[in-house]
């Protein structure tokens, strides 16, 4: 069942980079450490860019070595999955709730620290305490700004699959991003409402490989609106800047399923080698340096989960989003939206 649920959340893509679809193993740090130095083993499924400032900052800080091993999200919890206790995995750190939720739900992880849950609201972290919450994203609609107007656009995510947006929605079921949006509609609407929107989603979209093939076909005009995740518009506009970004991004209100609030976060494993200094890790992803770091990274473009830290100018203010009332454990693993997609003929 693991494997299956891998395969569906894996994007289907044979130009993936080597790094987004093979494992690697990479030692971080701006000096060698000696032999016997303290370390902890990373599962990586987060932006390796901010990942590798991360984990060099937090050696200089602790004089604890990060050794990386980078993947999708999906992939690497299958992987902790299959080696069980004797994976070498210390902290699992990825982008979206659901993964988390499968480990927790296989038992595979440890209780984070108290002090470390409190530094970020209850409602983002496990509803066991077995992971927590470290930044924050929201699910929205990219449109091109010279082909449709804010006026034009959809009331509701369900109103994409109504007939008069046929052609005109671009969409990427087979990115790890797109499965907890199906698994909201499902929380929200149940089975049979959610393969109908994914029927009408099918007869509607342009299919793409992934999130950043959506939002560019969206600015040069190929579709002209994308479902994506925010932070890959802002990336887009980071490289582009404001002459060559001929698109924005339209925000679903009145808890809308379109507008779920999508939950990163890390876990210490059970197996850990080195549970305290794993521990320590965690305490420094949810620190205020750490989520300042994020913060202003001109990369991440992703909400700080502990309060007080602002996020990049560029992102609608946290308390103006209007998601769904959907906590965590009700947004689940993923696995029975990944069995909708593929009865809907997306995947």
């Amino acid at each position: 069942m693991v494997q299956t649920w891998l395969n569906l959340r894996r994007r289907a893509t044979a130009g993936a980079s080597a790094g987004t679809l093979a494992l690697t193993l990479t030692t971080l740090g701006a000096a060698p450490l000696a032999a016997h130095a303290e370390s902890i083993t990373l599962y990586n499924a987060q932006h390796e860019q901010v990942v590798n400032m991360l984990t060099k900052d937090f050696e200089k800080q602790t004089g604890i070595s990060v050794k990386v091993r980078t993947d999708e999200g999906p992939a690497l919890a299958a992987q902790i999955v299959a080696e069980g206790a004797k994976s070498p995995a210390d902290v699992y750190f990825t982008e979206n709730s659901p993964e988390l939720m499968l480990l927790e739900e296989k038992g595979l992880l440890a209780k984070v620290d108290d002090s470390t849950l409190a530094a970020v609201p209850t409602r983002y972290n496990s509803p066991d305490g077995d992971w927590v919450a470290v930044t924050t994203r929201e699910n929205v609609l990219a449109y091109n700004t010279a082909k449709v107007q804010p006026a034009q656009m959809p009331q509701s995510i369900f109103d994409l699959a109504k007939p008069e947006w046929k052609g005109r929605v671009g969409i990427a079921p087979s990115d790890g991003d797109f499965l907890p949006l199906v698994s909201a509609v499902l929380a929200l609407k149940g089975e049979a409402a959610t393969l109908d929107w994914l029927k009408g989603l099918k007869t509607n979209s342009q299919i793409f490989d992934d999130d950043e093939g959506v939002v560019a076909a969206v600015n040069r005009g190929a579709v002209q609106t994308g479902i994506i995740n925010n932070y890959y518009w802002a990336r887009l506009h980071q490289e582009l800047g404001d002459k060559s970004t001929r698109s924005a991004i339209y925000h679903f209100t009145n808890g809308d399923a379109g507008a779920l609030v999508n939950v990163s976060g890390a876990a210490v494993l059970k197996s850990a080698h080195n549970p305290a200094g794993a521990q320590k890790f965690l305490a420094y992803l949810v620190s205020e340096r750490a989520q300042d770091l994020m913060a202003k990274s001109k990369v991440e473009f992703e909400y700080p989960a502990r309060p007080g830290v602002s996020p990049d100018p560029i992102l609608k203010p946290f308390d103006q989003l209007q998601p769904p009332t959907l906590s965590v454990k009700a947004l689940g693993d993923d696995s029975q939206a990944g069995r909708l997609l593929r009865q809907a003929g997306l995947l």
